[in-house]
C-alpha cells in the first residue's frame, strides 16, 4: 500500500541515490550455501585452488560468507551511473488489461546497450579482470545476453572477450552474435571442434544442439590453457548474485520512498542471477525476522531445475572441468530440447538459491513455453516493451497472481522483474506467432538421464 506521496508511473532514483555498496545475502543466512568442492579430492575449494580459473579479487567475492556489504570501486560506479538507477514501473495498463484490483510493478533492466541486467555483473568482472593486468577472458553465452553484457564490458576496459555459444542459439540469434563482434569479441558456436572437451562431446553426441555445461566446460578450458587468461560467468556463482544485488537494493529503495510494500516478489530462474538481485534486500529481511514477503521463482517447464530436479552436489559443466557445487540440478549432461526456445537453459540452479528454497525461503514453480510468450505478447500490446523471453516466465506468473487477486477480491501487491528487452529473440517470436511453438515437458525418463550422470558424493 502507498502513503500519501502520490506514486508515478516511473520511479526512477536520482544519481546520489545509487547503491554505493553490494549486499552480500549470505552473511544473514543461517545455514550458508554448500562449499564449492574439488572434483578429485571432494574438499572444499580453497583460493589457490581457483586461481587458475577466476580472478583474484572475485575468488575473495565468492568465498566470502561473512560480510553483509561490500564496497563497489569507484570505476564501477562510474560505469554504473550511464544506465543506472534503473526504473521501478508501475504497470498500470497491464492491470487494466487484466481488470485486477492487483498493484503490478516491474523493474526493468533493459536500458542498456546490451539489453539486460547482466551488465551489473559484467562490468564488475572485467574491471577486475583488467585490475589484474590479464590480457582477456573467456565466457559461455546462452541465449546471448551475458555474452553480449561481457563483450561491451571487455571493449571499456580494453579486454580480449572469447564467447562460447550455445550451437542451437549462436543458429537462431544471429543478432546477438553480431553485437558480440561489434564490441570486438569472438564467438564460436558450442561444442565446437577447437577444444578438446568439445571434440569429445560432439563425439559422443552428434547432432547436439548444445548445452550451457558444454559451452561452460570449453570456455573453462580455453582460460585454463591460455596464459594471461581467465574465465568469467554470467550466473549462478555468489560473485554474479553479489553485484546482481543492485537491482533489488535499488528496487527496495525506490519502495521504501514512495511507500510499496510488495507482498509477492516474481523472477525468472535459469541459473540464478536475476532473481538472486531482485530478491536480495527483501530476502535479506525475511532471514533477519524484520519482514515476510512471498517469493517465487519461475522455470520453464522444459529445464525444471528447482521444481524437479535434485538437491545434491553436480558438475557446473557436462565436460566436468569445474569445481562441484550443491545445487538442484537434473545433472550436468542434461541437454534441453531444442525446441526450448525461450531461455533458462542451465542444468542447475544457484548454490545459495538452492538453499534459500531448500529451507523454505521461498517458492518455485515451472511454466510451460506457449503460455509464457502468450503473457510476453499480452505484455508487449499493453506496457509497450518486447520482453525477453527468459523474463516473460516472470511475466506469465505475475499475470496469473493478479488474476487470483481478481477472483478473490484481493489487492496485493506484486512486483517482478523485467531483465530486458526480447529484440534479438524473434525467431522464438516467430515460432509462436505462426502457431509453430510446442511445449515439451521432459518425462521421469528424460529426466533419469540427467539424474544418471549426477557423480555420488556423500558429505
Amino acid at each position: 500500500m502507498a502513503n500519501k506521496k502520490e506514486i508515478p508511473y516511473k520511479i526512477y532514483l536520482e544519481e546520489k541515490e545509487l547503491p554505493t555498496s553490494w549486499y552480500n545475502m549470505r552473511a544473514d543466512m543461517k545455514t550458508k550455501p554448500a562449499p564449492l568442492i574439488h572434483p578429485g579430492t571432494l574438499q572444499p575449494l580453497k583460493f589457490e585452488d581457483m586461481q587458475p580459473i577466476f580472478c583474484d579479487e572475485l575468488i575473495k567475492q565468492e568465498l566470502n560468507n561473512d560480510d553483509q556489504f561490500i564496497p563497489i570501486p569507484k570505476e564501477i560506479m562510474d560505469f554504473y551511473r550511464m544506465y543506472r538507477p534503473s526504473p521501478l514501473i508501475h504497470a498500470e495498463f497491464l492491470e487494466k488489461a487484466l481488470d485486477t484490483p492487483a498493484k503490478i510493478y516491474y523493474k526493468f533492466e533493459g536500458n542498456n546497450t546490451s539489453g539486460s541486467h547482466k551488465l551489473n555483473s559484467a562490468i564488475a568482472q572485467a574491471y577486475y579482470a583488467k585490475k589484474q593486468g590479464l590480457k582477456g577472458v573467456t565466457t559461455e553465452t546462452g541465449a546471448g545476453q551475458w555474452g553480449t553484457a561481457l563483450s561491451m564490458a571487455c571493449a571499456f576496459f580494453g579486454l580480449d572477450c572469447k564467447v562460447y555459444m550455445v550451437k542451437v542459439s549462436y543458429e537462431q540469434k544471429p543478432f546477438r552474435r553480431e553485437v558480440m563482434r561489434t564490441y570486438g569479441a569472438s564467438v564460436t558456436p558450442s561444442p565446437s571442434m577447437e577444444t578438446a572437451i568439445g571434440r569429445k562431446i560432439n563425439e559422443e553426441h552428434p547432432g547436439t544442439t548444445g548445452s550451457l555445461g558444454c559451452a561452460i566446460s570449453e570456455a573453462v578450458e580455453v582460460a585454463t590453457s591460455t596464459p594471461g587468461y581467465r574465465y568469467e560467468l554470467g550466473s549462478v556463482l555468489n560473485q554474479v548474485l553479489l553485484h546482481q544485488s543492485v537491482i533489488g537494493m535499488e528496487t527496495k529503495a525506490a519502495c521504501d520512498k514512495y511507500g510499496i510494500v510488495p507482498d509477492i516478489i516474481i523472477g525468472c530462474a535459469g541459473g540464478g542471477s536475476n532473481l538472486g538481485g531482485l530478491i536480495s534486500p527483501f530476502m535479506g529481511e525475511k532471514l533477519r525476522g524484520e519482514a515476510d514477503y512471498r517469493i517465487i521463482a519461475v522455470e520453464p517447464a522444459s529445464c525444471p531445475s528447482f521444481t524437479r530436479g535434485k538437491f545434491v552436489y553436480d558438475f557446473c559443466d557436462t565436460g566436468k572441468v569445474c569445481p562441484m557445487a550443491k545445487m538442484y540440478t537434473l545433472g550436468h549432461d542434461f541437454i534441453p530440447s531444442a525446441n526450448h526456445a525461450g531461455g533458462l537453459r542451465y542444468h542447475g540452479m544457484s548454490p545459495v538459491l538452492s538453499q534459500l528454497y531448500h529451507d523454505g525461503y521461498m517458492e518455485a514453480v515451472s511454466v510451460e513455453q506457449t503460455s509464457v510468450f502468450a503473457a510476453a505478447q499480452l505484455f508487449a500490446r499493453t506496457e509497450g516493451i518486447l520482453p525477453a523471453p527468459e523474463s516473460s516466465h516472470a511475466i506469465r506468473v505475475a499475470i496469473d497472481e493478479a488474476l487470483k487477486c481478481k477472483d478473490k477480491g484481493e489487492e496485493k501487491t506484486i512486483i517482478f522483474g523485467l531483465t530486458g528487452t526480447g529484440y534479438f529473440d524473434m525467431t522464438a517470436y516467430q515460432k509462436y506467432n505462426d502457431g509453430e511453438m510446442s511445449d515439451y515437458i521432459p518425462s521421469d525418463e528424460d529426466l533419469e538421464k540427467g539424474f544418471a550422470s549426477i557423480p555420488k558424493v556423500d558429505l
